[in-house]
């Protein structure tokens, strides 16, 4: 779960994804993997502007992705 903030406000302390990256998540990635989750099931990854391209890329080209959506949009009871 996302440390407490207002809504609409994304915590600082939430980061990136993207391997070795320190700087502030701005986006939600939501995926799973057919193969080993039930259809409705959502894991997420966090992306800054730089790697949500990259990060999209990557699970897309695995048949992983489901929706990018804004971090300050995404619902605390989403499944990470």
């Amino acid at each position: 779960m996302m440390p407490a903030a207002r809504p609409g406000e994304v915590p600082d302390d939430v980061i990136c994804s993207g391997k070795g990256c320190r700087e502030p998540a701005q986006w939600a990635l939501r995926w799973n993997n057919p193969r080993i989750h039930s259809a409705d099931r959502r894991k997420i990854w966090l992306a800054c502007d730089d790697h949500r391209e990259h990060l999209t890329a990557f699970l897309d080209a695995r048949g992983f992705l489901r929706d990018v959506i804004a971090l300050k949009d995404l619902d605390d009871s989403t499944e990470r």
